[in-house]
């Protein structure tokens, strides 16, 4: 089992709680509700990957990756496009981690991950993203 490969994904889930945690508190429940529950339902989904993942790795007797204390989150992003844009991005960096921890894994932790990576290219298109053959596999992506 990859300890580098779940590290790697960890610190990519710390930067997309960070933003969609940041993308939450700029979108409105009674003005564009869709929005506001992909964002608060994917912010839900990552926190319980991390926790998974934090776990995971502490089994291996490894101390996991902190969060840093900020991360970049684009400014002035406050209308919905805006916002819905920077979420499906880091839905798509996401699934570029994702990706890559399938490749790097065996077993139950790639199963995992499969499951992981699914979900994620499920919330690009939550989105509004375009569907890809293979999500977060740019090289093979069908676009």
């Amino acid at each position: 089992m990859s300890t580098e490969a779940l590290q790697t994904t960890l610190a990519g889930e710390h930067a997309a709680l960070y933003v969609l945690g940041t993308l939450g508190g700029r979108t409105s429940q009674t003005t564009d509700p869709d929005l506001f529950d992909a964002i608060a339902g994917a912010f839900a989904e990552h926190r319980s990957r991390r926790d998974e993942l934090v776990a995971a790795i502490a089994d291996l007797g490894a101390e996991p990756v902190a969060a840093e204390a900020a991360y970049d989150v684009p400014a002035r992003v406050d209308r919905a496009q805006q916002i819905a844009r920077v979420a499906r991005a880091t839905e798509d960096a996401c699934a570029t981690t994702y990706a890559w921890l399938v490749a790097n894994t065996v077993g139950e932790l790639r199963r995992w991950a499969i499951g992981a990576l699914n979900e994620t290219a499920v919330r690009v298109l939550t989105l509004r993203g375009t569907p890809e053959m293979f999500p977060g596999a740019g090289e093979y992506a069908d676009r």
